[in-house]
């Protein structure tokens, strides 16, 4: 099936499953984490493009203000979750203290320590609550990811996606690394399990997260189970993500992003 169709046939099956959660008066989180440049934004613009945007909404929060570095680190984000019938889908989320701000030096090393240990804890409360919380993290390599850059640089229409914080990605691509490991081996759990979404081919990892999402999500009318399988090359268990990272922690060139 040819990418736009397949795109199409499984935003209404998107259609449905907002139609039940809205009917339902059900709660679902979706976090998407990864690199900069792993397509995250792409895969969030086509699952919402046709959603009705009064029960779906995107939150992208910008740096935290003066009054919000003093709170509870995971106040601000308390706000934005989802009240019953909405679908809400973080582009980066609490997890930026897991990566990015220690990287980047925006925490202490005492921040990141508690947020790895409190974290599970805060999402266990979520799930214990009611909501059905989904975790990705795209994964990209290192050389696509510099052919990205490249592009933005380039396309007038893709440079506001270019950042300092970008700029640095590349050169600081190990220490990203040692984070996203710390991370996952920290947070992933049975009850909040990280999906990894490898997406150095964009329109693949798309249509593979889509897929994962509508699969687990039971919704009326729902199409036959063999159409919602995904590429289990594009789609890895959080556990299994660790366990290829343990095995090249070593070789940094053969990490996957």
């Amino acid at each position: 099936m040819k990418y736009n169709e397949e795109i199409e046939r499984l935003q209404i099956e998107l259609l449905k499953m907002q139609t039940h959660v809205k009917n339902n008066g059900l709660r679902i989180a979706l976090i998407f984490e990864g690199r900069d440049a792993a397509g995250k934004g792409g895969t969030l613009k086509r699952i919402t493009e046709n959603l009705n945007p009064r029960g779906a909404r995107v939150v992208a929060l910008e740096k935290p203000s003066d009054r919000e570095k003093t709170q509870w680190y995971f106040q601000r984000y308390v706000s934005h979750l989802p009240a019953g019938g909405e679908i809400v889908l973080f582009d980066r989320s609490w997890y930026n203290r897991a990566m990015v701000e220690p990287v980047m030096g925006y925490c202490t090393d005492e921040q990141h320590k508690r947020f790895l240990k409190y974290a599970p804890e805060f999402e266990k409360l979520l799930v214990k609550s009611g909501i059905q919380l989904f975790k990705f993290y795209f994964s990209v390599s290192k050389k696509e990811q510099n052919n990205r850059f490249k592009s933005r640089e380039t396309d007038p229409l893709k440079q506001y996606k270019l950042s300092p914080v970008d700029k640095q990605a590349q050169e600081l691509w190990d220490q990203y690394s040692i984070r996203k490991f710390e991370m996952l081996n920290s947070t992933n759990r049975s009850l909040t399990p990280w999906t990894i979404i490898r997406s150095d081919d964009k329109k693949k990892a798309r249509i593979n997260c889509i897929k994962n999402i509508l699969l687990n999500v039971d919704y009326e009318e729902k199409i036959a189970e063999k159409h919602l399988q995904f590429d289990s090359e594009i789609v890895i268990s959080g556990i299994d993500e660790i366990k290829i990272m343990e095995d090249n922690l070593l070789n940094p060139e053969l990490l996957p992003g």
